[in-house]
């Protein structure tokens, strides 16, 4: 029974080039029995393989060094450096490795090279090409997150965003999250991070305190800590803890500790609102 063929968007597309047809004939062969990379083209020479490499921007090449009309290096010179793709050399002459590495050749197959070999270097390259393709998501992602945070209300800090308008973007995992400013129940800070309690599950983000804060509506959330802000709408009580000091707890049972510094401000809101 052949293994399941991945979906076409998340096959890695990979281009052939050798002037050899049974070497080309060979490493299609091989290809093919892995279902995560589709053979999108082969080339016998160097012009051709430029114009396939410009044309179809494949993922992966499995490139020859001695071709006609341009040698791999050429190959790869002409084709430019946008969207360079993943590169496997495959060769009978061994001295050409260390240039090949020098232009930052995932691998360096050396014929003949047996079934093992090629899997080891398939294996490389499916995980460069896979690392690639999530620092360009990411990329993608950041640049989503500033163009949404730019268009969508916020504010630079002190200026404060009117509860109706207010989003929180949270990247994470390769997923952008919308958070209402409304949904979060408290935050703390974890080291570079911020961690965003709401309705049972926490979210991280990458921001200060002090930015998170001037964010937010000052009218609805409140530092009580130099690491916690809390939702006054999640606040039930004060209770004395320990050596004259409170801890503040939330409607879901959460007990947080009061900072001596905020002590005076949130009970005068209470007072307000209870």
């Amino acid at each position: 029974m052949s293994p399941p063929t991945a979906p076409a968007a998340s096959r890695i597309r990979t281009l052939i080039v050798d002037d050899e047809p049974a070497a080309r004939r060979g490493v299609r062969l091989l290809l093919e029995k892995d279902p995560a990379v589709e053979v999108i083209g082969e080339a016998a020479d160097g012009p051709a393989a430029v114009a396939l490499m410009q044309r179809d921007r494949p993922d992966l090449v499995f490139l020859d060094v001695q071709i006609p009309g341009a040698n791999g290096f050429e190959v790869l010179e002409r084709a430019g450096t946008y969207r360079a793709p993943v590169v496997v050399f495959v060769t009978a002459y061994n001295e050409h490795a260390l240039r090949a590495f020098e232009v930052n050749a995932i691998d360096y197959l050396l014929k003949p090279y047996d079934d093992q070999r090629f899997a080891a270097a398939l294996a490389r390259a499916k995980d460069e090409v896979r690392r690639r393709e999530l620092e360009t998501a990411n990329s993608r992602l950041s640049q989503l997150l500033e163009y949404l945070q730019s268009r969508m209300g916020l504010k630079s800090a002190g200026e404060p965003v009117p509860a109706a308008e207010e989003r929180i973007f949270i990247k994470s995992a390769g997923e952008i999250f919308f958070l209402k400013a409304d949904e979060i129940d408290w935050i703390e800070a974890e080291g570079d991070y911020m961690k965003l309690h709401t309705a049972g599950r926490s979210y991280l983000m990458r921001e200060t305190m002090a930015r998170l804060e001037a964010r937010l509506d000052p009218r609805k959330f409140y530092r009580i800590h130099r690491s916690t802000i809390v939702n006054i709408d999640r606040l039930r009580k004060l209770s004395p803890s320990f050596a004259g000091e409170y801890a503040v707890i939330l409607h879901d049972g959460t007990k947080l500790k009061l900072s001596r510094g905020y002590h005076d401000r949130i009970a005068a809101l209470l007072r307000e609102k209870l």
